[in-house]
Parts: structure tokens; C-alpha cells; sequence
């Protein structure tokens, strides 16, 4: 039954690949390429997918020196990536930078309808680990290079390329904060475009609204500990290691961290004031213009999205505690999952935690992974305003808004080592956000085709200014 399954998705994708233009055709076979070359941390090989990519760009033209091909560290070779450069036509010009990410989410074949690691087109969607975090914006970049290439137009601006390995696994590496770290000429660009722009979508697919990323929170771990001498649990104590950490947890629990607003998340609440219930939106136009006011982020707050958008979060994640069933407990902790708002200092936060658990017997260790807190970038004009206008020219009627995202992406590198980091839009997802990082992950082809038009005139409208 699942030879016939197979085979019936992959004649239903033959067919709909013969109504493709066939610039779209040469970006699906780039596309299928990358989809299926596995590149998990556990088997995968970002190296070999950057390889098969920058064969790609040769063949389009590209020489030898315009492309910088690396491996990860010596450990790990797999985690290479590449950089790729389009000179433009005024040196004076700072280039523009491309960056996604190659890396892919586990996938075990066992669970999944369909295998993880072939490109599966089925009643409208694209399936397989990566057709929609970071593969799909990976190919469109890649394929942009390769048009823009073929095209034989030098645009002003000079465009780069960076593909890299790490992003769902940065504890091992992580090529993006590796080019900052080590080759930073390489990449140095005024501005950079990245995944993050993801607006929502139906439950077919199509666009409601689209997004643009200025901005995004910052992921930091911390560690909460109670310590006690311990004891037979014959002859409990009142200093309980268990206990005291419960304690403090549970006034961290009871803590709202302060509200507060960048550019685009001002700009964001400013738009849907106007596009949501009566009282919301009276709430969101009162939070505006007075962040402390404790009823209306009451009433915002309600939606887990919205509360997470307006502010730094701190959450219990894990619970580690005793050695024994018949010992009280030496030691107790709790990891501590914090997602930092733009431009909060990991010292800020720190001391909001000590102040939440209101408890100088407990101990806060910060994760040995500190995350950089850059401000968010700028939402100026130049930058929003194209993305406006191409937006009603490729997705007509549907609503662009501003946004800071609240988890994390490569960007956080790029913004803290001087390149301020953008999530372009186009892409869209539904309420299942697409089986990102779950089973089944797809994408919708239409929105996919679309995104690719778009992001390829959005490129040359940055780069011919």
C-alpha cells in the first residue's frame, strides 16, 4: 500500500510539474536537490548539500573565486556551508546578504506518512523535512543568484550569498555566528535578508496576511538551584531543597516581566488596533500609548502570541531533583527557558529572575551558551516601504504587517556582529505552522512559486538602489 502511495504523489507531482514555466522547473530540480540531501545533525551533510549547490551556481557562471566553500569544525566537516558573491556594479555600494540555512529538524522514516527525505508534491503542498524551515528560502536565494546570473545585468548593489549549518543545532556549531566570528569579510553587508517573515495562511495554503521581521527575541537558558544537606527521609527538615525550589518557581510563575515595543511591533499592534475585536483593539490602542497599564495588557495578554510579542518570557522547562526515594533531596533545579526582547542585556534579565524568586538561598547559574542581545534593527523606509509596494503587486489584498518574532533565528548573529537582519516576507503558514519541525512538513506550492517571484523583484529593487 505504500509503494501504490508513493507512486500515485510522485505521478500527481509529474503532472503538475509539466504546467511549470520552466524557470520554475529549473528551480524545482534545485529545490529537490536540497530536500533531498539529508542534512540532520545525526546523519546528514550540510557540506554536501553547500557542494551540490555551488555546482549548481558554477554552472550558471559563477567562477571559482566568487565562491567560498567551508567545512564545519574538525569533529564535525559535515557542518560546512558556502558563500556565494554576485559583484555589482558600484564598488562604493555596501552589498546586500542572503543568508538562510540548511540544516534540517530530525525526521524518523518510521513515523512519517511519507519519507522525510523525498520531495513529495500532493494536493497542493510540498512535502519533506526542510520544504518549508530553512530549505525553501535556502532554494530561492540560491536560484535568485543563479537568474540574476543568467540575466547578465549587473545590479549596483553586490549580493551574497550564505548558506550554513547549525540553526536547529547550535550547541554543536553554528556557521552563521562562525562567519561573523572568523570570516566576517566575507559576508559584511549593510543589511541582511533571513528567514523569520512568516505571515498566516488558510488551511489550503492561501495568504490572509504576510509578515515582515524587524526584530526578533533572544533565547537564553538558566539554571535555578536549591542546595540542603539532606537526610533520611525518615526525619524530614524544614529546609527541603525540593520545596524551596518549588517556592521560588512559583513566584517566578506569578511574574509578568514589563511590556514593551520596538519599531516593528509598534507598528504591528498599531495595524491589527483596527482589525480586531472592539475591546482588543481599545486595549492594544491603550498599551500604545501607556505600557503600564495593567488592564489593557490584561485583556492583549489573553492571546499566548500577543504576551509573548510584548515582552521578555521566563518559563520552567525541566525539573532535576534528589538521588534517592528514601533521601531528602541534596539538591533540586530547574532549567529556565527565557526568550529576551530585542536589546534586553542578559544582566537585565538575570536580575529580574533573582527579584522574581525573591529568594537568596536559591542560585542562578547562566547557561554556558550565551546568546548575543542585539537591539532590533531599524524599520526605515528604505527597507519597508518596497516590500509594501511589491507585496500588493504578488499578493493583492493581503495585508502586510510588521512583526517581531518571538522565537530565534541565525539573524541574532548577524544583527550583533553589525549587519542588521530582516525576516522577508511571502512565506505563510497555517495554524499547524506547516508541521515545522513535526511530522509531515510541508508547504504550499502555489505560496512557494509565489514567495520566489516575489523575493526575486524584492532583491533587485534593494539591489538597483
Amino acid at each position: 500500500m505504500r509503494a501504490l502511495f508513493l507512486a500515485a504523489a510522485l505521478l500527481s507531482g509529474t503532472a503538475a510539474s509539466a504546467q511549470l514555466r520552466p524557470d520554475q522547473a529549473a528551480f524545482r530540480g534545485l529545490y529537490k536537490e536540497l530536500i533531498e540531501t539529508n542534512t540532520t545533525v545525526s546523519a546528514g551533510s550540510c557540506t554536501l548539500a553547500a557542494e551540490r549547490m555551488a555546482t549548481r551556481l558554477k554552472a550558471a557562471g559563477f567562477g571559482d573565486a566568487d565562491i567560498k566553500l567551508f567545512n564545519g569544525p574538525k569533529d564535525r566537516p559535515q557542518d560546512g556551508g558556502l558563500v556565494a558573491t554576485l559583484a555589482g556594479k558600484d564598488a562604493k555600494a555596501k552589498a546586500i546578504l542572503l543568508l538562510a540555512h540548511i540544516d534540517v529538524v530530525e525526521a524518523k522514516r518510521a513515523d512519517w506518512e511519507r519519507d522525510p527525505f523525498t520531495l513529495i508534491e500532493e494536493g497542493g503542498w510540498f512535502y519533506g523535512r526542510g520544504t518549508s524551515d530553512d530549505k525553501a528560502q535556502a532554494a530561492i536565494f540560491t536560484d535568485t543568484l543563479i537568474r540574476l546570473k543568467a540575466a547578465g545585468k549587473p545590479l549596483k548593489r553586490t549580493l551574497k550569498l550564505a548558506l550554513t549549518c547549525g540553526e536547529e543545532s547550535p550547541a554543536v556549531f553554528n556557521g552563521a555566528e562562525w562567519l561573523v566570528k572568523e570570516h566576517k569579510d566575507w559576508i559584511d553587508a549593510e543589511f541582511a535578508l533571513n528567514e523569520g517573515g512568516i505571515g498566516v495562511s488558510d488551511d489550503k495554503g492561501n495568504p490572509l496576511k504576510l509578515a515582515f521581521q524587524a526584530g526578533e527575541k533572544v533565547y537564553q537558558d538558566f539554571r535555578l538551584e536549591a542546595r540542603s544537606p539532606g537526610g533520611h527521609s525518615s526525619q524530614p527538615r524544614p529546609d527541603n531543597a525540593i520545596y524551596q525550589l518549588t517556592a521560588g518557581l512559583n513566584r517566578l510563575a506569578a511574574t509578568e516581566f514589563p511590556v514593551q515595543f520596538t519599531d516593528a511591533s509598534r507598528a504591528y499592534f498599531t495595524t491589527m488596533a483596527s482589525q480586531v475585536a472592539s475591546e482588543v483593539g481599545a486595549a492594544m490602542r491603550a498599551l500604545l500609548a501607556n505600557p503600564t497599564d495593567a488592564a489593557a495588557n490584561a485583556i492583549v495578554s489573553r492571546d499566548p502570541n500577543w504576551h509573548s510579542m510584548l515582552r521578555t518570557t521566563c518559563v520552567a522547562t525541566r525539573l532535576d531533583a534528589g538521588h534517592a526515594n528514601n533521601a531528602l533531596a541534596q539538591r533540586a533545579s530547574a532549567n529556565i527557558n527565557c526568550r529576551m526582547f530585542p536589546g534586553d542585556s542578559l544582566e537585565k534579565v538575570r536580575g529580574q529572575i533573582i527579584v522574581a524568586v525573591a529568594d537568596p538561598g536559591l542560585i542562578l547559574i547562566t547557561d554556558a551558551e550565551v546568546s548575543p542581545t542585539p537591539p532590533p534593527p531599524p524599520l526605515t523606509p528604505a527597507i519597508y516601504d518596497p516590500a509594501v509596494t511589491l507585496a500588493k503587486k504578488h499578493f493583492p489584498g493581503v495585508p502586510l504587517l510588521p512583526t517581531m518574532v518571538t522565537g530565534a533565528t541565525d539573524g541574532r548573529f548577524l544583527s550583533a556582529g553589525g549587519i542588521p537582519t530582516y525576516g522577508v516576507p511571502g512565506m505563510v503558514a497555517d495554524k499547524t505552522l506547516n508541521n515545522v519541525h513535526g511530522l509531515n512538513e510541508r508547504i504550499s506550492v502555489t505560496n512557494l512559486y509565489t514567495t520566489r517571484d516575489y523575493l526575486f523583484d524584492l532583491i533587485n529593487a534593494y539591489a538597483a538602489k
